[in-house]
């Protein structure tokens, strides 16, 4: 596993919250491996996108947070971090051009998850993220 040993940061799992964090990590300049223990990274992903892919919601900041209830004060400040404007903005520059629709959700135009990930994983393989597919983590002991 000589590729493990030069790796800054070793992110288990390879569904949405890992990407985004081999895609800010990587952008600071950190060596990301990805470990996925399914044969591809982003299933669930693909799963959730065949229903249309909700990604967030138009509505103003404020009420988007205090849909969190008692947790909103806690999530706020990762919210003002990374809005939904912003995960709008994002997906926008992968190519998942996006709308709302008239629930006020917005989705990408295409209706599926399929060209988003498809380019995310290509934007994270030029950041020279890698990926080491069917690992199943097995804890730190042994």
């Amino acid at each position: 596993m000589d590729s493990v040993e030069k790796t800054d940061i070793a992110i288990i799992g390879a569904g949405p919250a890992g990407l985004m964090a081999a895609e800010r990590l990587s952008s600071r300049g950190l060596t990301v491996t990805v470990f996925e223990a399914m044969a591809t990274p982003g299933r669930k992903f693909l799963m959730a996108g065949r229903g249309g892919l909700n990604l967030t919601h138009s509505e103003a900041l404020p009420a988007f947070i205090g849909r969190y209830g008692d947790r909103a004060d806690q999530i706020a400040p990762w919210l003002q971090r990374f809005s939904p404007e912003d995960l709008r903005r994002w997906a926008d520059g992968l190519g998942a051009e996006t709308f709302v629709g008239s629930s006020g959700r917005i989705f990408p135009k295409a209706m599926k998850a399929s060209g988003l990930l498809r380019n995310w994983l290509r934007r994270l393989a030029d950041a020279g993220v890698r990926f080491r597919l069917q690992h199943r983590w097995r804890g730190f002991e042994g």
